[in-house]
């Protein structure tokens, strides 16, 4: 019907994946540019592909949603682990589960992780300001990792739909859905997400669901419409920035060592 409704023949719908695993031709890539991190999601690549991107001399990094998780990877020798909360926009990182309702926030997620592994780990989900950061040092992070917060920076590209979803976000404004890839992944609500979903049971497995959505995003935004747009956030959508991005990563900078001072002091003042 969706198709119907924006004068698509079915024959426009794609029959090949959208995405592709990490595989011999994006090793080679690795191993031509050398660069010093090397990021996976959805769990690791097989051993050997693993071991050549070792060998480039790429920092390797996983994403765990679950403790779990966390353990599997810091078993398989990976140099830091990004905590991942169910806040986080985009694809959730799960490998070793497909039950969204048993992932942690972050804040409970965090400090298990911490505890469970030997590596330095990464706080992603939810953080979008210098509080956020703070609070994720204070758990014992060793970095935080935040991409919605960038958001309305020129520098994120965003779309100019995307924008002005972000712009008119508040607290309750995501959900979890499977209905753009096959995957559950973070986004702004739509049309197609409330009508099909979030979550559906016949969305089409991953990455197969993206070739089905795409001719139909496209087209719908042709008329400027974001009913079928595919508009990643995290919870925290309401706190994006509108300014450079450099600006904005010194300003968070300044702002997560204030709230840091300020615990301590706080702290210091009770101990006493």
């Amino acid at each position: 019907p969706y198709y119907r409704e924006a004068g698509l023949e079915l024959s426009a719908a794609g029959s090949g994946p959208g995405r592709a695993p990490f595989d011999e031709a994006m090793c080679q890539v690795v191993e031509e540019l050398r660069p010093a991190v090397v990021s996976f999601h959805f769990g690791l690549p097989d051993e050997a592909l693993l071991e050549r991107v070792r060998r480039a001399g790429a920092m390797v990094l996983s994403s765990a949603t679950t403790v779990e998780e966390a353990r599997w990877l810091d078993a398989r020798g990976v140099d830091a682990i990004i905590a991942q909360g169910v806040e986080a926009g985009g694809h959730r990182g799960m490998f070793l589960t497909d039950d969204i309702g048993a992932q942690p926030g972050l804040y409970a997620l965090l400090p298990q992780v911490v505890d469970a592994v030997g590596v330095p780990v990464i706080a992603a989900g939810g953080i979008a300001d210098g509080r956020g950061i703070a609070a994720a040092f204070a758990l014992g992070a060793a970095a935080a990792q935040l991409g919605t917060a960038y958001l309305l920076t020129p520098q994120a590209g965003r779309s100019a739909i995307h924008r002005q979803a972000v712009r008119a976000a508040r607290d309750d404004a995501t959900r979890l859905t499977n209905l753009y890839t096959g995957r559950p992944a973070r986004g702004l609500l739509t049309r197609f997400m409330r009508e099909q979903g979030p979550m559906s049971a016949v969305a089409p497995a991953f990455p197969l669901a993206t070739g089905a959505v795409d001719p139909l995003r496209a087209a719908v935004e042709k008329r400027g419409s974001g009913d079928f747009s595919l508009l990643w956030s995290g919870e925290a959508a309401a706190l994006a920035r509108e300014t450079d991005a450099e600006a904005l990563t010194r300003q968070l900078w300044d702002d997560a060592l204030d709230c840091a001072a300020g615990l301590r002091a706080g702290m210091a003042a009770r101990a006493g």
